[in-house]
């Protein structure tokens, strides 16, 4: 367990340097004139291009509509599989799909930790 801990504190350590040298460097950029100006400029563009955008995606609402849903039905689809995959392999079976080139695919696992 101990060893546990050591890594976790050097992750959180290293991630602490990490931060510390990222805002040094963006303390040095809000310093720099040119920067800036060309900042403002690419603002600019930014807002011209989403007025652009949005003009065209009016005339495309119905397809955006789909769009939508299909997103949504992926992502339900995407936990229903992972659902399936769970229960299959505490079954002890073997998991893997095919696509339709024949490509198979095998289940990643992964853990995380959150605050508690």
């Amino acid at each position: 367990m101990s060893q546990l801990q050591d890594v976790f504190n050097r992750i959180q350590k290293s991630k602490k340097e990490q931060r510390e040298l990222k805002l040094m460097y963006k303390d040095a950029l809000s310093h720099h004139q040119e920067l800036q100006k060309i900042i403002e400029e690419a603002k600019s563009l930014r807002d011209r291009k989403k007025k652009i955008e949005e003009s065209v995606k009016e005339d495309f609402s119905s397809e955006f509509n789909k769009l939508d849903t299909l997103k949504l039905d992926i992502e339900n689809d995407q936990m229903l599989l992972a659902d399936a995959a769970i229960t299959k392999l505490m079954k002890g079976e073997l998991v893997e799909i095919v696509d339709e080139r024949d490509q198979r695919y095998e289940p990643v696992f992964s853990v995380k930790f959150k605050k508690s």
